[in-house]
């Protein structure tokens, strides 16, 4: 299993025009094959700090998903907004054990 894990910053003032295609892009990527887990989540403490977590059954599922259309709108809107700050990492892991 692949996990992908970090952060990206949004302007606070920005959160809003982001929500719509932030949403369909979920919702298109759950669709993919080999995606287990896509997500975003805006941090508690730290407004315009977004949480990013997905899980893929492959490193090849994950870069066909850096191919699908939708992620085209995705990177675009991203750029418009002023979204800066990514910092993100792939992690190889087995299926974990429950605690």
């Amino acid at each position: 299993m692949i996990i992908v894990a970090g952060t990206f910053r949004v302007p606070e003032e920005r959160i809003g025009e982001l929500m719509p295609i932030a949403r369909a892009t979920l919702a298109a990527t759950q669709r993919e094959t080999g995606c287990l887990t896509y997500s975003y989540a805006f941090d508690v403490e730290e407004r315009g700090l977004v949480r990013v977590y997905e899980e893929w059954e492959s490193r090849a599922h994950l870069e066909a998903h850096f191919r699908q259309p939708h992620m085209g709108p995705w990177r675009a809107k991203l750029a418009e907004i002023g979204a800066s700050g990514r910092s993100l990492k792939i992690y190889e892991a087995d299926q974990g054990t429950p605690i």
